[in-house]
């Protein structure tokens, strides 16, 4: 267990010290994928959903989850976010919601970006189950991280 940063010499979850860590330029991208029947997608993308516009729902839930990502994730530590960036864009199975989160600290935000991806993910999905029973969520991944001790990833 010696690998596992969040737990401590004799196996408890623990918050890790990052005070020692040297502040570095951290960004993190990644997505939710949200399917749908076709005539939702269309609806969903001109607007013409009961409950409103459900893009602008999405993005402003992803910036809203990027942020409260520590009080969601318990052993996520509360960070300054520079920028959240989200883009909601239409795809094969039906939106994909990018999230990308920036900050200089002394942790990733890779946390703070896949809690984006899903928070728009869910609100989009609140926004379609009354005409969609079908909707689904999936996959949430990371697509990219840069920064920190670890360097740069990519999928």
């Amino acid at each position: 267990m010696a690998d596992l940063s969040h737990l401590d010499e004799r196996g408890r979850a623990r918050m890790v010290d990052v005070g020692p860590k040297p502040e570095t330029d951290r960004e993190a991208t990644a997505e939710a994928v949200v399917s749908m029947l076709p005539a939702t997608q269309e609806a969903v993308f001109s607007g013409d959903l009961p409950k409103g516009d459900a893009v602008a729902v999405a993005r402003l839930a992803a910036i809203g989850g990027a942020k409260r990502t520590s009080e969601l994730i318990p052993l996520c530590h509360p960070l300054m976010l520079s920028a959240v960036d989200v883009e909601v864009e239409r795809v094969a199975a039906g939106a994909r919601i990018e999230v990308t989160a920036r900050t200089t600290g002394r942790t990733g935000v890779e946390m703070e970006a896949l809690t984006g991806a899903a928070a728009g993910a869910l609100a989009l999905y609140d926004m379609i189950k009354g005409v969609d029973r079908a909707a689904q969520i999936g996959p949430v991944r990371l697509l990219a991280k840069s920064g920190g001790r670890s360097g740069s990833w990519r999928r």
